[in-house]
């Protein structure tokens, strides 16, 4: 098949075994992702209390992924996807060979997150210049107060001087590179929605209101926002749950699986601490690990049963109404 045709034929494939699987509740895969995730570390210079690898909880071992791994999930996979997140759990700028990970991912649409601590002028020249589509800065204050009830350890003027950076980078090359500003609204910082859309704008960055991921249920009550539109809890009984009907189905099994820094092979972003592994880039190639009876397994159990999952009970796919 010439390769101009692979990747659409790919597109229907995975997109008709989705379908095929959602109605009849057979775990068919006939096609190969459509995109991935791909962590380049799960280390962080920031100390966020929601966040499995900020506050401490993550489980798992810390590292940084080998490039030449990465080159090795990029060459069996390059023909078949449309997107490349290089981000997971972690803050992908400091990984050491950061930009080696964008000049190998072969004109695919490539997009990181960031909490923007290392937008320094150098970066973001290097950034400009390069094949990178798409940035998100992670930003959930207006003022350093607010804003470090959430970023712990962080500096709110650090991070707006990166945006300057960036923006005078992004000018300066004529570059495609698009700029986004995700805050993530909760009860500290709900009122300052005026001031981060007029921020945005000054950067000519487009702007991401999203709701917030509470890993810490104790703490529900302290971070939901009044504003019912980024509420993904609702109260129930002497708890909380996600206002999710859980269908039982989720496509991000069948076109978005993430790898971890150590070459782990996960189902979804929701599996925050590597509790479902499905197989392993190293000893294994990606089609072998797509394809093996524990992912189909898997796979069956959403299709059947998906609120009966743990990692599933704070996902949003699913989820209407809600800006996540």
């Amino acid at each position: 098949m010439k390769a101009s045709f692979v990747k659409p034929f790919n597109l229907i494939r995975a997109g008709y075994s989705y379908l095929y699987s959602s109605v009849t509740g057979k775990a068919e895969i006939w096609g190969m992702p459509l995109a991935i995730g791909v962590e380049l570390t799960n280390n962080c210079n920031l100390n966020c209390p929601q966040c499995s690898s900020g506050s401490g909880q993550m489980k798992r071992k810390r590292g940084y992924m080998d490039i030449e791994l990465y080159k090795k999930v990029i060459k069996e996979l390059a023909p078949y996807l449309c997107n490349v997140n290089l981000y997971f759990q972690g803050e992908p700028m400091l990984h050491p060979q950061f930009y080696s990970f964008i000049a190998n991912s072969q004109n695919l649409h490539t997009v990181i997150s960031t909490n923007g601590h290392y937008l320094s002028e150098e970066n973001c020249e290097k950034l400009a210049c390069s094949q990178l589509k798409k940035i998100t800065i992670s930003i959930d204050g207006t003022d350093q107060e607010t804003y470090s009830a959430y970023r712990k350890n962080g500096s709110l003027q650090i991070v707006e001087n990166g945006l300057k950076n960036l923006k005078h980078s992004r000018e300066k090359h004529h570059s495609l590179l698009i700029a986004e500003i995700q805050f993530l609204v909760n009860a500290f910082n709900e009122h300052q929605i005026p001031v981060i859309k007029q921020l945005a704008k000054s950067v000519n960055a487009t702007l991401s209101l999203k709701s917030m991921q509470i890993i810490d249920s104790n703490d529900m009550s302290l971070w939901l926002p009044s504003l019912k539109r980024f509420r993904r809890y609702n109260k129930s009984g002497e708890g909380y749950e996600i206002r999710n009907p859980m269908p039982d189905r989720c496509a991000r099994l069948w076109f978005n699986p993430v790898i971890t820094w150590d070459g782990n092979v996960l189902p979804c972003c929701f599996d925050k601490d590597a509790e479902y592994i499905m197989g392993n880039l190293n000893t294994d190639s990606f089609r072998e690990i797509w394809n093996v009876p524990k992912f189909r397994i898997f796979r069956k159990s959403i299709l059947t049963g998906r609120h009966m999952i743990d990692i599933c009970r704070n996902c949003t796919s699913g989820l209407a109404g809600i800006k996540y």
